[in-house]
């Protein structure tokens, strides 16, 4: 997995799984440290599983904990069934995505 900064801007790449977790984390919360609103970019991220979704549930709690906001953005097709099949799409949220006219 490659992690990549842009400003308040996270982008993730590649297979985003139990291998990539604890650096995945690691950037995440440094990010956070330092910016209010962080946008985490997945619009690169090949595979997800479980573990990853349950990192991103966690971090979207201890950022709003925290009094910070994080938002996904680019949330692919296999994202955002996962996300639907374990439940935890409430918990997480979605950039909005622009409608094209």
């Amino acid at each position: 997995m490659d992690i990549v900064a842009d400003g308040p801007t996270l982008v993730l790449s590649g297979d985003f799984d139990v291998r990539s977790t604890t650096e995945a984390r690691d950037a995440i919360y440094d990010h956070l440290a330092g910016h209010d609103d962080v946008v985490l970019d997945l619009t690169e991220v090949s595979t997800v599983d479980l573990t990853a979704l349950r990192l991103l549930a966690v971090a979207t709690l201890v950022a709003t904990r925290d009094g910070h906001h994080m938002v996904l953005r680019g949330c692919g097709p296999a994202v955002r069934r996962m996300l639907h099949l374990s439940r935890l799409r409430s918990v997480v949220e979605l950039e909005r995505e622009a409608v094209s006219a």
